[in-house]
């Protein structure tokens, strides 16, 4: 079903309620990377643009105590907003209450105001995180229509998402939320074929599900990463003291009886005796493998042999790196699998997020890619056909 996006209501003269995920770094109250809210301003804009009154609030880091709050505010993250936009971003330091009620009172059609972190709501018994009705119906009241863009958040139901969205006549996505709808949806309900997953990370335990799903809808699925060794000895090859999974084994197994040819494994990994960019490393077979080394990325010959397995796909996505790619030394194999994505012409291609997304923006190949998802988790559930809650509380068209 279509969901319905901001486009598709009127907000002219509206207090548009807007939750963002505005869940930036920040190192002694200074925004290390503004990605999430660049990524927001299409919205923003629109609304402002059309007449409407933007109420924007996200959350920003985990709050359990009053000491949890420290540098946690999102003032500075305002006054960035301001200076994307060029204008004035009024921010309310409260997160309910008159001040906060009279700031919304107070705005006029084309201004967009700030409140203060929703999980300071966290302190007093997790209001936010449990999505008490309270707190959803209370900020539902502060607006007339209601527009999620924070897909980050979509798979938790939390006051700011779907506590509003219940107590609201009208909820739409934003610009963001739709992309996301439109293209991690797209490869769950309708992918255009050939679909070729790869999947990579730390565990296979944080991808079964997606695995599950996939072998259903993928004709290929190419598995690197630390996941790939709890493969590898699943079928009985030495991985020497590579990171391993040994109470998934079973799964292990059980997953490439079901997935068949459809499921790729690397044939040549890049193998150290320490996990550290400073010791010395080699290059072999995955069947070579000595006992006191691990593998911690995937060799060369992977490389190519995803590369050829990517050709002629129209639909490719792309979750978790080959390696540990933090470290110089065992990021070759991510950057060869994360160009020979880039160069595919005629595809879809979609990073779910996470690390790869981060690997893929470093790397400089953001732009390379059909769509680079904003959520990790959300995307990874998203992936394996779950409902998530974000969504399914936006209006269907």
């Amino acid at each position: 079903m279509a969901k319905k996006i901001v486009t598709d209501i009127d907000v002219k003269g509206k207090k548009v309620l807007m939750r963002v995920d505005f869940n930036v770094p920040m190192k002694d109250g200074k925004i290390t990377n503004d990605n999430r809210i660049v990524a927001a301003l299409p919205t923003i804009k629109y609304v402002l643009e059309n007449g409407g009154r933007v109420i924007a609030f996200s959350h920003l880091g985990r709050v359990k105590t009053e000491e949890d709050k420290a540098g946690k505010s999102l003032e500075p993250v305002a006054k960035k907003l301001a200076d994307l936009l060029e204008q004035e971003v009024k921010f309310s330091t409260e997160t309910r209450g008159a001040e906060l009620e009279e700031a919304v009172a107070n705005l006029k059609d084309g201004e967009i105001m700030m409140f203060e972190n929703t999980r300071f709501e966290d302190v007093d018994g997790k209001k936010e995180s449990k999505n008490d009705p309270g707190l959803g119906k209370y900020w539902a009241s502060l607006g007339d229509v209601f527009v999620n863009d924070a897909f980050g958040t979509a798979h938790r139901s939390h006051a700011s998402n779907v506590g509003i969205a219940s107590n609201i006549d009208e909820v739409a996505a934003g610009f963001l939320m739709e992309k996301e709808i439109k293209f991690i949806g797209g490869v769950v309900e309708d992918p255009q074929k050939p679909l070729v997953a790869i999947l990579g990370g730390a565990k296979v335990s944080d991808k079964i599900a997606v695995i599950e799903s996939l072998i259903e809808k993928a004709d290929k699925i190419l598995v690197g990463g630390g996941m790939m060794f709890t493969f590898l000895k699943a079928k009985g090859l030495n991985i020497g003291s590579s990171l391993c999974e040994d109470d998934k084994l079973d799964l292990a197994t059980e997953l490439m009886e079901k997935a068949g040819d459809k499921l790729v494994l690397p044939v040549d990994t890049v193998a150290a005796k320490e996990f550290s960019n400073d010791t010395e490393f080699r290059t072999v077979s995955v069947e070579d493998i000595a006992d006191d080394e691990m593998g911690l990325d995937v060799g060369s010959k992977t490389v190519e042999l995803f590369a050829k397995e990517l050709e002629g796909a129209k639909t490719v996505v792309w979750n978790g790196p080959m390696g540990v790619f933090e470290m110089s030394n065992f990021a070759e194999g991510t950057i060869g699998v994360c160009e020979a994505i880039a160069k595919l012409e005629d595809a879809i291609t979609i990073i779910g997020g996470g690390d790869s997304a981060t690997a893929a923006i470093q790397l400089g190949y953001a732009d390379d890619f059909t769509h680079i998802s904003t959520g990790g988790g959300a995307s990874l559930q998203y992936l394996e056909g779950k409902e998530l809650p974000g969504i399914a509380t936006i209006d269907d068209k």
